[in-house]
């Protein structure tokens, strides 16, 4: 059981410096190159899709990461590993997860066969943040939120 002295105790250590040894995002990572593999969508469903995919994740990144651009820097691989849409918009309640759209990826900064930076990160959205349901384009469009929220999580931890 943890007593009000004991928590007290602990919050003090952090204060004095324990924080030292939590792991700390990133602090600027310097990139020279973006490349996005989404190959694995292929066999997934999306098909002829997976190469737009890529290119556009790769363009987003670049935009994103833009203040951490470095010609010759360590290339950043991302490789995506799923991206599912919900059946259906807004169907589920708030929080549920029911009505969530997903993308994992994995982000790696490699320079010269040196691992500088490996991360998974896993980007979850409402169905209905695409905008509305009955646009022809709102699969599009939800994509394209699930690309950009990948790559703010890449750079975040990138130190962007």
């Amino acid at each position: 059981m943890t007593t009000r002295r004991a928590f007290l105790t602990g919050s003090a250590v952090l204060a004095a410096g324990g924080l030292a040894s939590l792991p700390a995002l990133a602090q600027g990572i310097a990139v020279g190159g973006i490349r996005v593999d989404a190959r694995r969508l292929g066999p997934q469903g999306w098909g002829e899709n997976a190469p737009r995919i890529a290119r556009a994740l790769e363009l987003e990144l670049a935009r994103q990461l833009a203040p951490l651009r470095q010609r010759g820097g360590p290339t950043l691989y991302v490789t995506v590993q799923g991206l599912w849409l919900n059946t259906a918009t807004g169907t589920g309640g708030a929080g549920d997860g029911g009505d969530n759209d997903n993308m994992d990826s994995v982000a790696e900064v490699i320079d010269r066969g040196r691992v500088l930076f490996s991360r998974d990160i896993r980007s979850m959205l409402l169905s209905s943040s695409g905008g509305a349901w009955y646009r022809p384009d709102v699969d599009q469009r939800r994509v394209a939120a699930l690309l950009e929220n990948n790559a703010q999580w890449i750079g975040r931890y990138l130190g962007a």
